[in-house]
């Protein structure tokens, strides 16, 4: 992924991600690969990250800015962590030694839970909250396991509402309806749009080899299986947003 060039580090608080979204590029990456389990399947809870995490923090920042990417290859959010709380653990030490950005990337509303520590970080992080599709049978086909798209903008609305910096990301690109824009404005005064060929870090062939076809066509949505379907969505967002306010593939992750 390109735009993890424009951080100094990137932190997963856990290997594997339980809402195994079809078209997740990992799916292909080694880290998959050479598991016995399916993608989707298992998760590695990586213990005592928050104390690595304090010593890498002190190290770094005797070096210059740090930047931090939060998560490059796993939600940080996913189910283990209502249990595990490793993110929240590594929240609680960039609140104690804060980094000089910190992008948190999920799908998952338990976000919320930490506004406490996400508030404490001020103007340094931003939370941004796949929005990928407005259309739950759209959501069903390509994600099953991840959070429900309703639950997803109410858990914009309440970190808005708590003053966390927060951005939509129509990433990657899914079919959507013209309601998507008004769905999202009142939430969020940012919105980041990506699609397969700009975001999987390979110019689309990861996701290639993931064979998605098959579910456009079930949809009955194989127009949107192209690789200019995110300018559809990009003229529909612009007659609801400025153009300073919608950021395309890198440059809306970039800190």
């Amino acid at each position: 992924m390109g735009f993890l060039e424009d951080y100094t580090h990137t932190l997963n608080p856990y290997g594997g991600c339980a809402f195994g979204c079809s078209y997740c590029y990992v799916r292909s990456m080694p880290v998959a690969a050479f598991r016995e389990e399916a993608w989707g399947a298992w998760v590695d809870v990586k213990q005592g990250a928050a104390e690595l995490l304090q010593k890498e923090l002190a190290r770094a920042s005797t070096k210059g800015p740090v930047r931090i990417f939060m998560s490059s290859s796993t939600d940080p959010y996913q189910p283990a962590e209502y249990r595990e709380r490793v993110t929240r653990s590594l929240l609680e030490a960039m609140a104690e030694t804060p980094p000089d950005f910190l992008l948190v990337q999920t799908r998952s509303p338990l976000v919320t839970r930490d506004i406490d520590l996400l508030r404490r970080l001020g103007g340094r992080v931003r939370v941004s909250m796949t929005v990928e599709t407005d259309l739950e049978e759209v959501r069903r086909a390509f994600a099953p396991a991840a959070p429900p798209i309703a639950a997803r903008i109410k858990a914009l609305a309440r970190l808005k509402e708590a003053g966390v910096p927060v951005q939509a990301a129509v990433a990657p690109v899914l079919p959507s309806s013209e309601r998507l824009p008004a769905l999202l404005r009142p939430v969020a005064d940012r919105i980041v749009i990506d699609d397969f060929e700009m975001g999987d870090g390979s110019g689309g062939r990861r996701t290639k080899r993931l064979g998605l076809e098959p579910l456009y066509a079930k949809l009955g949505a194989t127009e949107w299986h192209s690789p200019d379907a995110w300018r559809t969505v990009y003229e529909r967002l612009a007659a609801y947003y400025r153009e300073d306010e919608l950021k395309i593939s890198r440059s809306g992750f970039a800190p």
